[in-house]
């Protein structure tokens, strides 16, 4: 029985549970969509000289710098419209898509 667990537990080392796995982007992935409820502005984002206002403010930990372009993208597609993000960035890189029918 240990035998068994010590096996499960070595085989989801360093995985993440399946529903965050499902829900995670790849920044290029949220780029090219047209209906992610939070863009970055790669151009105006200032993250590779320290910033991470928008990562730090939102309430849902969606936002994440990009190790590769160190810029800020969107991680999780969960987003509830609260606005710190948009409202908060010093250089106007992060827009927030309210649906229509939340607005």
């Amino acid at each position: 029985m240990n035998e068994a667990i010590s096996l499960c537990k070595k085989q989801n080392e360093g995985h993440r549970p399946q529903r965050l796995r499902e829900m995670a982007y790849q920044p290029q992935e949220i780029f090219f969509r047209s209906s992610a409820p939070v863009t970055i502005d790669e151009d105006k984002c200032i993250a590779e000289k320290g910033c991470t206002v928008c990562v730090e403010v939102c309430p849902m930990d969606l936002l994440a710098i990009n190790p590769a372009t160190q810029k800020a993208y969107m991680a999780f597609d969960e987003c509830w419209y609260c606005m710190p993000c948009e409202k908060d960035c010093p250089t106007g890189a992060v827009k927030v898509d309210i649906p229509y029918l939340l607005r």
